[in-house]
């Protein structure tokens, strides 16, 4: 149930179901983008409004040039963060100090790009304030939300998706198989009883079922499932008792609220006891889940053992309440929203276990944090960063819980809880006194462990904004002189990276490297020093920073120091020395940096040393061995995806081709960079080493080409994706995101059907025609597509016809 697999921040869903045909408004929701800039799909919970937006998304794909991006905030709780939720998709990795608005309008400004906002209901005012900046902004962004309250712009245009059309089960039912509801009852009842279709014996009875259920595709699904144990005549009954009840419930609850309420309900009740409290449990987990999470958070040692959860979830899924999504370590689970917001109304029918449910979840959170932190500086690097954007949502859920009260918004449940009407402002319903949930120093000072140990997660994948909001935020709620506050303190200052922020930050790592000295602190005093060293480095003081970096190398490694931070000391010690044209010397530094990554597996750390490897046979005018170690460089910032790496060594590798006088190919590298900086800092932090080098590239290129050939070629550089640019600069045009293996290399293995598959749709061929040639279900053929995406770590159909056209 639900449908859709998320995949890599802001990438369209993967539908993981049959789509039952909307074709109506498919059309008009694409007619509406059209000639409008901001279409909301408006309707109760349930109805398929995040479905059918990533459906005239996926079709409206390619009239926007610069793409489509799909925000998701239902795992969201903090106004503050729906900006950067949005960055995030885009790829902006922002480190600039005004608000995160402004960044974002000038980031897309000359861009032509749809946003779809998906559950804008609990952060009204928040995406309404953002919306209007973009629209009033831009011209070429256009927006498409889902919400259950129109977002009250003047500009927007309303879609109202309404329930399912059901025929009359006492009229003609020849063309029933025409009707959306009974084909999607049809559809999800034929995966549990397989063979089942509409016929006339079965007709009447599945179009009054549908009737009953308003035609909301939910509550359609969720009784689908009962098919398993009842038949359609049966299933009908009981559904009728049920609805006897509901007479007696409240009637200002709108009639389709009370219909999907009675469908969950009856769900609800035909789990079993264990079934319903791991449901409740796992309505804490924001987005999606993994075992570990569902056994960490679910497991109490009374009523649940961590051997049954597995058990409770089998049954979850089997009933559709849970839905299994693939993920970066295997299989996921997700409760959509409105069954989520139903668990944490039961969660909340029992003293004490909201608090109890989500401390379990905070300290999971917080464990997991921080073995990924211990194994960063290793082999491991690309999972853990997967692992990390898959939990994204959670780690903002236990940092909000840890930290309520502190500066930032009570979690939000939103308008109306799961299934009332709701105010059309937007007043959240889950304010921390009318939860019951207190959190207590304890859980604030677990709150700032967990952002100091993140300082990686944030640094590394380009969240510097986030990870600012989150450190600072936790710094407010701990005052106290601790190890913990010294940490969060430089990795407030490591997070500064712009010139506005830079004086700020110096003083936050200088009081950290103060207050762990007090404390006896070594590793954090050390991290601390790190810190002030860089930001020395980013002002242009080239000397101080030598001094500094010299003699945290020579002091060596102290207990506890993260082997990273001891790796980037010599890294910035090889960029001073470099820049202040000590070739030599930075080439003796950046060969100790990579023996110690190599003896680690480490990939991250020793991209930088590459580059730095760059600079300094740059200094020494060793053109060849130079653009060598930029590519080694830009192939390993690629494939672990540091954007601020890219950038710096886009620059570098620019610079090069200038001095190899391949001009037309270094004003392509410079347009290539200066694009992906306007991600990162357009003025490059304002630093005038990192500015001079790219003035003096423009300069000779431009000189060499002329106005208008250099133009045209750095327009070029411009337009491409950052995969196609380091391509160009690696000469090898085309390079794929991630280059996967071979199909015969031990990682990847299509099977004998999933090539076949993976033929027909690089011929162009959609699902249900990919069925058609092959005599297979249409849903087994979907099956098909989704294992080879996930085998070949794609997120686009495009890609596989790429990937089947190289292998030929």
């Amino acid at each position: 149930m639900g449908g859709s697999a998320p995949r890599r921040a802001g990438h369209l869903p993967v539908e993981t179901t049959s789509f039952v045909d909307r074709r109506g408004e498919q059309a008009a929701g694409r007619e509406l983008l059209s000639r409008a800039r901001l279409v909301t799909l408006t309707g109760p919970g349930g109805v398929g409004k995040t479905r059918l937006a990533a459906r005239i998304a996926a079709r409206a794909e390619r009239t926007f040039p610069d793409g489509v991006r799909f925000v998701h905030l239902a795992g969201l709780r903090e106004p503050e963060l729906v900006p950067l939720a949005v960055a995030d998709a885009l790829g902006l990795h922002d480190h600039s100090a005004g608000p995160p608005a402004d960044a974002l309008v000038a980031h897309v400004r000359d861009r032509k790009v749809l946003l779809v906002l998906d559950n804008c209901e609990h952060l009204l005012r928040a995406c309404a304030r953002l919306v209007a900046a973009l629209l009033h902004g831009t011209t070429g962004v256009r927006i498409l939300a889902t919400s259950r309250h129109r977002l009250g712009l003047t500009e927007e245009n309303l879609l109202d998706v309404r329930p399912l059309p059901v025929p009359d089960p006492d009229g003609d039912l020849s063309a029933a198989d025409g009707y959306p509801a009974l084909a999607l009852f049809a559809d999800r009842a034929a995966a549990v009883v397989p063979g089942f279709a509409l016929s006339v014996g079965n007709r009447a009875a599945v179009a009054r079922l549908c009737g009953r259920l308003d035609g909301l595709p939910l509550a359609i699904e969720l009784a689908a499932v009962r098919m398993r144990v009842l038949g359609v005549e049966q299933l009908l009954e009981r559904l009728d008792d049920r609805y006897r009840l509901l007479t007696s419930g409240s009637p200002a609850a709108l009639p389709r609220h009370r219909t999907l309420r009675a469908a969950v309900d009856w769900s609800h009740e035909l789990c079993t006891a264990r079934e319903q409290l791991v449901w409740a449990r796992l309505s804490v987990p924001a987005g999606g889940f993994d075992l570990e999470t569902a056994e960490a958070v679910c497991a109490d040692g009374d009523a649940v053992h961590g051997a049954d959860v597995l058990d409770a979830i089998a049954g979850l899924v089997d009933k559709s309440v849970l839905s299994r999504e693939p993920g970066p370590d295997g299989v996921r689970y997700r409760l959509l929203d409105t069954l989520r917001h139903y668990g944490l109304e039961r969660l909340r029918g029992t003293e004490g276990e909201e608090l109890a449910t989500r401390r379990r979840h905070r300290d999971w959170m917080l464990r997991r944090a921080t073995a990924c932190e211990q194994a960063w500086f290793g082999p491991g690097q690309r999972e853990i960063v997967a692992r990390l954007r898959a939990d994204q949502d959670n780690l903002r859920a236990a940092l909000d819980f840890s930290l309520r009260g502190a500066g930032g918004a009570a979690l939000a449940s939103g308008p109306g809880g799961a299934f009332g009407a709701g105010a059309p402002g937007g007043a959240s319903v889950m304010a921390a006194g009318r939860e019951g949930v207190a959190p207590t120093p304890a859980d604030a000072l677990a709150g700032l462990r967990l952002a100091g140990i993140l300082w990686f997660y944030w640094h590394a994948c380009g969240a510097p904004r986030e990870g600012r909001y989150w450190a600072e935020r936790a710094l407010e709620a701990n005052p106290e002189p601790t190890s913990e506050r010294a940490r969060g303190l430089w990795v407030a200052g490591l997070l500064a990276g712009c010139p506005e922020d830079l004086t700020r930050g110096l003083r936050r790592a200088e009081g950290a490297r103060e207050l762990a000295r007090g404390l006896g602190d070594a590793a954090e005093a050390a991290h601390a020093e790190y810190v002030i060293g860089v930001i020395r480095l980013f002002a242009d003081d080239l000397p101080a920073a030598l001094a500094h970096f010299e003699a945290g190398v020579a002091r060596g490694p102290v207990p506890g120091q993260h082997l990273s931070l001891v790796g980037l000391d010599q890294v910035e010690l090889a960029c001073a020395l470099g820049f202040l044209g000590h070739a030599d010397r930075a080439v003796e530094v950046c060969e100790k940096t990579l023996r110690l990554c190599e003896e680690h597996g480490e990939e991250w750390v020793r991209s930088y040393a590459l580059r730095m490897l760059a600079l300094a046979h740059t200094v020494k005018q060793d053109w060849p061995r130079a653009e060598q170690y930029a590519r080694e460089a830009l192939r390993l910032k690629l494939a672990v995806n540091d954007l601020i790496g890219l950038a710096l060594t886009l620059d570098l590798t620019a610079r090069i081709a200038t001095e190899r006088s391949a001009h037309e190919r270094a004003a392509t590298l410079l347009g290539g960079a200066d694009r992906t900086w306007a991600a990162v800092d357009q003025g490059r932090w304002g630093s005038e080493a990192l500015n001079s080098l790219r003035r003096d590239t423009e300069s000779r290129a431009g000189r060499a080409l002329g106005a208008t050939a250099f133009t045209a070629a750095y327009d070029r550089g411009a337009a491409l994706t950052l995969a196609e640019l380091v391509g160009h600069a690696l000469q090898e045009p085309g390079l794929p995101d991630v280059t996967p293996p071979a199909p015969d290399s031990p990682q990847v293995r299509l099977t004998p059907r999933e090539a076949q598959v993976a033929e027909l749709v690089a011929e162009g061929l959609a699902n249900q025609q990919i069925a058609d040639r092959l005599v297979i279900a249409r849903r087994t053929a979907e099956g098909h597509v989704e294992r080879i995406l996930n085998k070949l770590g794609f997120n686009t159909r495009t890609q596989i016809a790429t990937w089947v056209t190289a292998q030929r």
